[in-house]
């Protein structure tokens, strides 16, 4: 008998896309609506802070699928439309366009926010954001030659964005509050060769200072620190981390924990309601810990196992957590998950920024990134994944062969 279910994904993005496309390639054949707040067919965010950034180019090649897909596939694309509200025990979604939409199985794929500064002039034009394709179109056009460009925050966005103006000419300054940029993911040794790179380009990037407020008469003009001192500006980048959209599940009353919180198979605590991407958090296959990734790989992968768990299969995602990043000539892969706090083993040139490192604990491999070294991603994958100890030495040896680490 063929499965009629209505399936209703809240949520444009990439993982909402890959959802619906999962369900009809496992042959779900019953109606299918994504509701997306964006007015565009979903994409993919990474180029929004590293090509389309700088050259405002392959936007194209970021969409998920062309229009024709969603006619051909017959699902129902509400761009332009928020959902407001969800029912669970009604089985509906509002949105602003006031209608309610039913379901028999619901999928989050909201996403998250951008973290705003909870500062004096927070509001002020020229105080700006990434994580939609307008976003980076008022960035783009704000990184002009000569301007003056502070951001605040030291993570990959703070850095990607750092470097984008860079090359555009403008003058950077970033701020962050701690002793290293990426210290949280990266730890000290693997954050100051990021703190290196950038201040080797001409980035003002300042550690463990406060932010006071913004200044300026409805424009921003300049940012006061906890110093006192202003530093004079033409814009302010903020890039504090994001939060996850998680206001729908919560009024619903969905079981939330930085993140709405799924099983392995992505369902929540209600049964009928799946969460998928940057706003689940879910078991993670080899830790056994709550883990919620905000990376373009678990939207990209997440969904395939949640669509067919939906679909009644024994499912389970255990991808291991995966990030890229490019900024200047450095181009790097991260596999794994780490505490900053675990040893880093480093085979290759740290100074030259070539090479790869391993984040070590007990002796056994738990994230690794390689550094403008290629190639070596599913081998770094099968180390963390074989839970070895591991001779340290060798590890560090570009001489022995990574497989010849496994027994």
């Amino acid at each position: 008998m063929a499965d009629k279910r209505r399936i209703v994904v809240v949520g444009g993005g990439l993982a909402g896309a890959k959802t619906v496309e999962a369900l009809r390639e496992r042959g779900f054949d019953g109606p299918l609506l994504v509701v997306s707040a964006e007015d565009r067919l979903p994409y993919e965010r990474p180029p929004l802070s590293k090509d389309y950034l700088q050259t405002g180019e392959g936007l194209d090649d970021a969409t998920v699928h062309p229009v024709e897909w969603y006619d051909e596939q017959h699902v129902e694309l509400r761009r332009g439309e928020r959902a407001t509200a969800l029912d669970v025990q009604a089985r509906t979604v509002r949105t602003d366009a006031g209608d309610d939409l039913p379901y028999d199985t619901l999928v989050l794929a909201t996403g998250a926010t951008p973290r705003r500064l909870d500062l004096p002039g927070a509001d002020f034009d020229g105080v700006l954001s990434l994580r939609t394709v307008e976003d980076s179109d008022r960035l783009r056009a704000a990184f002009a030659d000569g301007a003056r460009v502070v951001i605040i925050g030291g993570g990959w966005i703070g850095l990607e964005t750092a470097a984008a103006a860079r090359k555009a000419g403008a003058d950077v300054t970033v701020l962050e509050s701690l002793e290293q940029p990426l210290l949280r993911v990266l730890g000290p040794k693997m954050g100051a060769m990021f703190a290196d790179l950038h201040r080797s380009q001409g980035v003002d990037l300042r550690t463990g200072v406060t932010v006071e407020a913004i200044e300026g008469e409805g424009s921003v003009s300049g940012v006061r620190l906890g110093s006192g001192e202003t530093l004079p500006t033409d814009v302010v980048v903020v890039g504090i981390g994001a939060a996850p959209s998680v206001e729908l599940a919560s009024d619903a009353g969905l079981k939330i924990n930085d993140g709405v919180v799924v099983d392995a198979s992505g369902r929540t605590s209600d049964e009928h309601v799946y969460a998928v991407g940057d706003v689940a958090r879910y078991p993670d296959a080899l830790s056994g810990k709550e883990i919620r990734v905000e990376h373009w790989a678990n939207a990209l992968n997440h969904p395939a196992s949640v669509a067919a768990a939906i679909l009644g299969e024994d499912a389970s995602y255990d991808d291991l957590p995966y990030f890229f990043s490019d900024q200047y000539d450095l181009g790097m892969e991260y596999v794994g998950l780490a505490d900053p706090s675990d040893e880093v083993v480093v085979r290759g040139d740290l100074d030259g920024r070539e090479l790869i490192a391993f984040w070590v604990r007990d002796g056994r491999v738990q994230a690794g990134m390689n550094v403008n070294v290629w190639d070596v991603v599913d081998d770094v994958k099968a180390l963390i994944r074989s839970k070895q100890q591991v001779d340290l030495d060798r590890l560090e040896d570009p001489d022995v062969p990574l497989t010849d680490l496994i027994d």
